[in-house]
């Protein structure tokens, strides 16, 4: 009788495990993320798209359930306006020079502006955060040459459209280059991304290096959808996440700068930049 009994239980436990299979979405590519590029990662763990993966616990990728609250304050840690202080910010910028685009287009107080839509930036412990924030501002410093371009240098000579993507069609005319602090770039991301914040990414692509508080917030946003999830991982795994060209000696000198502008922010921060560097 105990054998029977056995036996019946475990039928019943595959069976359901059948079932259970059987209802995960057709669209399921991996679990516990890492999604190519135009998946989502969903709350449980896997890649896919449409609402399910997309929307709320949306972790990764063009996410459309991410909320905006209007506060930023770490949970381990004083508030992002608290950590980038002017003598922070201004230190980086100050290096850009005089004749710069940069240098009367991007603030502190709009880049304050913008974070504080994003409650997530700089979450967690306070080493967490000071390292995000580090992040952050490496990878911007790069992209931007210490905030001195607000578009992409002769980027007009390229449109940046995959015609593909019907999803984010582009509009004749409209170029989808690098713009703003993390050089927003194709129309698969200004699409999502005016959606998000509030703009026409697709009819009006110039506002991102034209409206600063716009500018700083594609940046958030790119950053909160692509990076994010993977901060824990190390800096490494955000030069990844934004270009996975430049690793596996792809371009190791793009490498070593990013990791050197991580590490000084870091040390200005007072927080140890943690393992992983490099990708």
């Amino acid at each position: 009788m105990v054998a029977f009994n056995l036996e019946k239980t475990l039928l019943i436990s595959l069976i359901l495990a059948g079932i259970l299979a059987g209802s995960l979405p057709e669209s399921v590519v991996a679990q516990n993320c890492g999604c190519t590029a135009g998946l989502c990662c969903s709350k449980y763990g896997y890649c896919g798209t449409g609402n399910d993966y997309c929307g709320d616990g949306c972790q990764a990728g063009l996410c459309t359930g991410i909320t905006t609250p209007t506060t930023t304050t770490p949970s381990g840690g004083g508030s992002v306006a608290d950590i980038v202080t002017d003598a922070f910010f201004n230190d980086i910028i100050g290096q850009a020079g005089a004749d710069c685009a940069g240098k009367s287009f991007y603030t502190r107080a709009a880049f304050i502006d913008a974070a504080n839509a994003y409650s997530q930036f700089g979450s967690g412990s306070a080493d967490e955060s000071k390292r995000e924030i580090a992040a952050f501002f490496a990878h911007t410093t790069h992209e931007t040459g210490h905030f001195c371009y607000t578009e992409k240098i002769d980027g007009a000579s390229k449109d940046y459209c995959l015609e593909t993507n019907t999803q984010y069609p582009c509009v004749a005319g409209k170029g989808y280059y690098g713009r703003g602090p993390i050089q927003l770039s194709w129309n698969y991301n200004y699409g999502p991304a005016g959606q998000a914040i509030g703009f026409d990414g697709l009819g009006n692509p110039d506002i991102v290096a034209s409206d600063v508080i716009v500018s700083f917030k594609t940046a958030l946003w790119f950053l909160m959808n692509n990076v994010h999830s993977v901060i824990r991982q190390g800096f490494g795994a955000t030069i990844r996440a934004i270009n996975s060209m430049e690793c596996n000696g792809g371009n190791p000198d793009i490498v070593n700068a990013s990791v050197a502008y991580y590490t000084d922010y870091c040390s200005k921060l007072g927080v140890a930049p943690g393992n992983n560097l490099r990708c």
